[in-house]
């Protein structure tokens, strides 16, 4: 299991170097950041984790030359990086912004999101990993037709994507636009590997598809020597304050507005991820949490896990001899509240 980019039970470390270009920032700023998150990352057993997309700052800015050869000149400091990762068996990825579109109308966006996906792959060639250190991105918008959105994206695929960037990127469905179905498509006239999203599944399934059978037939994608790897969340359930103001006065007051299933919630729902495992039992992958709090999302279920599925804690490679430590990781990084019995509160 793995988390993405920021690590909330280490705020002192930050995901990227965050400087305004006045200050000059720097990647290899952002790699010293990343050699202490790796740390923190083994002495957890994390062994997943999502990078900033924005790890060097303004390197493909189109009127900011002065920050275009950072790649380039990071060259030792992005191997020795890698070389770290790979020692502690850590496997990285990106998630480029939503603002990378391929399947764009406007072929300006395109080139400027071929150019970021250029950068973030060479990041990843530079650190000299291997083909599962990939780049997630999304299909992108309809435009008002989502059947010549695909195509698009494939044209895209065809026509002007590097190399160096088709070997590192691999494609997900979301929750609004663009489904599995879709995606199936796009991998049939391209080859581009896939990624399952469980939430986002739940959320767009327009062709009724069983879960067992959309989850393989994306791991499929992927070649046998390669992990692939999949994303699981859970909704929000909590209702939120929000400040508003009124019409006519515009006095500002507090409401309560209902969660959104597209929303993802601060932990994973321990039974929805048992659910999900037992369905995919017999299939190999790594899943990445995109959990809103990171890593203590990550150290709480596994806890819930050996506490209630040992048979999918298994799989992670947790055993009830580590219960223990577990618990006293979790009580170093998290506070609990008193359970209310049954039927109250």
């Amino acid at each position: 299991m793995g988390i993405p980019v920021k690590l909330m039970g280490a705020p002192d470390i930050k995901s990227n170097d965050t400087r305004r270009w006045q200050q000059n920032p720097h990647l290899k700023v952002s790699l010293e950041y990343m050699d202490r998150a790796l740390d923190y990352l083994d002495r957890h057993d994390i062994r997943m984790y999502r990078l900033s997309s924005d790890l060097a700052p303004y390197a493909t800015h189109p009127d900011m030359p002065q920050f275009h050869s950072m790649v380039r000149d990071s060259d030792a400091e992005l191997r020795a990086f890698g070389a770290k990762s790979k020692s502690l068996g850590i496997r990285l990825s990106f998630h480029p912004s939503q603002f990378v579109v391929l399947n764009s109308p406007d072929t300006t966006l395109v080139d400027k999101s071929v150019w970021d996906l250029s950068s973030q792959a060479e990041m990843l060639d530079r650190m000299e990993l291997g083909p599962e250190a990939v780049m997630v991105i999304h299909v992108g918008g309809t435009y008002g037709d989502r059947t010549a959105a695909n195509a698009r994206w494939v044209e895209t695929w065809n026509k002007k994507l590097p190399d160096h960037v088709r070997r590192r990127l691999v494609l997900e469905h979301d929750d609004l636009r663009f489904s599995v179905s879709d995606i199936l498509w796009i991998h049939e006239q391209t080859g581009v590997r896939l990624i399952f999203d469980h939430q986002h599944f739940w959320c767009l399934n327009p062709d009724g598809l069983g879960m067992r059978d959309a989850l393989e037939r994306v791991i499929r994608t992927w070649p046998d020597d390669q992990r692939p790897k999949v994303h699981f969340s859970s909704p929000r359930t909590e209702m939120r304050e929000l400040k508003r103001k009124e019409k006519g006065t515009r006095r500002v007051k507090t409401v309560l507005v209902a969660p959104v299933n597209t929303g993802h919630a601060d932990f994973c729902n321990p039974f929805e991820f048992i659910t999900f495992m037992r369905t995919a039992q017999g299939l190999d992958f790594d899943v990445m949490l995109e959990a809103k709090v990171k890593d203590l999302a990550l150290i709480r279920l596994r806890l819930d896990l050996l506490r209630y599925a040992p048979d999918v804690a298994q799989r992670f490679g947790l055993e009830p001899a580590k219960a223990a430590a577990l618990q006293a990781e979790e009580q170093q990084l998290l506070e609990e509240g008193e359970e209310a019995p049954h039927g109250e509160g």
